[in-house]
């Protein structure tokens, strides 16, 4: 990355901490947010905070990174929401939003970013103790104003009293009394009247301010990621009135119980919810029932994810039927819902219960670990989300020559507008990849195709690299390592949990497959193309072009 002459100027100012009170009070306002980067790609804290603590513009965006680019320094993000609070009280601060949204990384990952969680909690203990240094702020000043109104009353009694006795003073010829009696006169009034005015009831701690009467001064707009451990402090930073407005885009739950997350959707400002993803939480087919009714009052809510939460509908359970009914009426009245996401819920035969309910066409649909049916994939094939899907996951559900036509016939549908799709251990042997491939490349939009942990050999995977050369529009390609690269032992037709515990026969010839496959992509000129069967650290950063 080539960087600009700016960018080198300001890496190289904010790198002597020792001169920052020199150029901070010549720096113009246009050249803050290329001082604020350097800061933050230098890894300088106190540069950070000095800069925010005065920013000059209404809005402070963090997070949004380009490819490639690596999160914030966990203490440059400790150092901006400090000088966030700081700033409240600084007059040469006119922030009104911080916008974090982002700007969480992966924990324990290089240059030590802050994760999902850890900004989570800091973010709410920011606003909790900006509410406090509020309320303590708003008492120390109507002390000074109590004393002030004192002082002046004080005076007033004072002028009032000296006026009274000169006026005693000429008309009673017969009384004089000496300096000393007049000195004694007005402290002794001064004392009667001691614990009058409007300030006298109070104990001499200030007036007691509402929490009501706290005015915002700057919103704070992130992804929250709430578990059990860290969900008091959420619910006391959402309900905190005070000058930090905590505002959330995408909501991440896990173990949380169906009445806590109720209670989190309540507390929540329904304008900027865009997405909700459930983790690891026993909701059931009933507790999604009774979740969608709120979670229809987010009117921007465009993301739904459900991951392992216990939902098994089977239509023999007690009650399921009357459950389906309520959860299917729920849908409907989610009318932005764009991206959906189930993992391992027990659908088998329902998806039809599910995505016919749902009033627009889905532009994302991820379906892994479901154990679909045949019907399932018959339904959806010819569904309305069919022709509008921009991203399909269909891993570990089992694809066969029954279920491979509703696959081809999806395909066909979606040939125009699928840009991502995976069907990593859906048991795709060479016989059947041969049937699948015509199909995969009419898919003239195609970015990104996984295909790991399917039984293929090496043909199979040498016709499927020729295919993907085909595919312009195609940027990634992760492939399964051919049964040839394993150790003896495998059955003919293993399943995708025996491809990922089987070990990888040491004696064949390091990077063999690796160098006939890119031989493949140098003889058809596709070094655009990446080739890869590393399924643990793949990443669809395509998504984001």
């Amino acid at each position: 990355m080539v960087l600009s002459l700016i960018s080198l100027c300001a890496t190289e100012v904010v790198s002597d901490h020792s001169s920052s009170p020199c150029w901070l009070k010549w720096i113009p306002r246009e050249l803050y947010r290329a001082l604020l980067e350097a800061a933050f790609s230098s890894n300088r804290p106190l540069a950070v905070g000095e800069l925010v603590q005065r920013w000059p513009e209404r809005t402070l965006r963090v997070g949004r990174r380009k490819r490639g680019a690596t999160s914030p320094n966990r203490l440059c993000i400790q150092a901006l929401l400090l000088a966030v609070v700081r700033g409240l009280s600084d007059q040469r601060c006119v922030l009104q939003l911080l916008d974090l949204c982002g700007q969480q990384g992966d924990e324990g990952s290089p240059g030590d970013p802050m994760g999902g969680w850890s900004l989570t909690v800091a973010l709410c203990t920011m606003v909790v103790q900006a509410r406090t240094g509020a309320k303590r702020a708003q008492r120390k000043e109507g002390e000074r104003e109590r004393k002030r109104f004192s002082a002046l009353q004080r005076h007033s009694d004072v002028k009032r009293e000296r006026a009274e006795l000169v006026e005693n003073y000429r008309t009673s010829s017969s009384t004089v009394k000496s300096e000393e009696e007049l000195k004694k006169g007005v402290r002794r009034r001064m004392e009667e009247r001691k614990g009058e005015g409007p300030f006298a009831d109070d104990g001499g701690t200030g007036m007691d301010y509402d929490d009501n009467d706290l005015d915002v001064l700057v919103h704070v707009r992130a992804d929250l990621f709430v578990n059990a451990r860290s969900w008091d402090r959420v619910r006391a930073a959402l309900s905190a009135q005070g000058p930090l407005k905590l505002q959330c885009r995408y909501l991440r739950i896990e173990e949380i119980s169906v009445s806590s997350i109720k209670t989190l959707l309540d507390l929540l400002p329904q304008q900027f919810l865009l997405g909700i993803d459930v983790r690891y939480s026993s909701l059931g087919v009933g507790g999604l029932a009774e979740l969608l009714p709120r979670l229809s009052t987010f009117p921007a809510l465009e993301s739904l994810r459900l991951h392992y939460c216990n939902l098994d509908m089977r239509r023999d359970l007690h009650g399921q039927e009357e459950a389906l009914r309520d959860l299917s009426q729920g849908l409907t009245q989610l009318h932005h819902l764009k991206c959906l996401s189930l993992t391992a819920l027990r659908l088998p035969g329902q998806l039809r219960v599910l995505l016919s309910s749902l009033p627009q066409p889905l532009e994302s649909l991820e379906l892994p670990y479901l154990s679909l049916s045949p019907a399932d994939l018959a339904y959806l094939s010819c569904s309305h989300h069919a022709s509008t899907l921009q991203q399909l996951d269909l891993s570990e559900n089992r694809l066969d020559e029954t279920t491979l036509p509703s696959v081809r016939r999806l395909l066909s549908h979606a040939s125009s507008s699928l840009q991502h799709l995976s069907l990593s251990g859906c048991g795709l042997s060479d016989h059947l990849l041969s049937l699948l491939l015509p199909s995969l490349g009419c898919c003239i939009a195609l970015k990104s195709l996984a295909l790991a942990l399917n039984p293929l050999s090496m043909s199979g995977l040498m016709d499927l690299v020729k295919t993907a050369v085909r595919m312009h529009s195609l940027r990634q390609l992760l492939y399964p390592n051919p049964l040839e690269d394993y150790q003896p032992g495998l059955p003919d037709l293993p399943s995708s949990a025996q491809l990922l515990d089987w070990p990888l026969d040491d004696t064949t010839e390091i990077n063999t497959t690796s160098t006939r496959l890119n031989r493949v992509l140098m003889e058809n000129g596709r070094s655009d193309l990446l080739l890869t069967c590393d399924l643990l650290n793949y990443h669809n950063d395509l998504k984001d072009e």
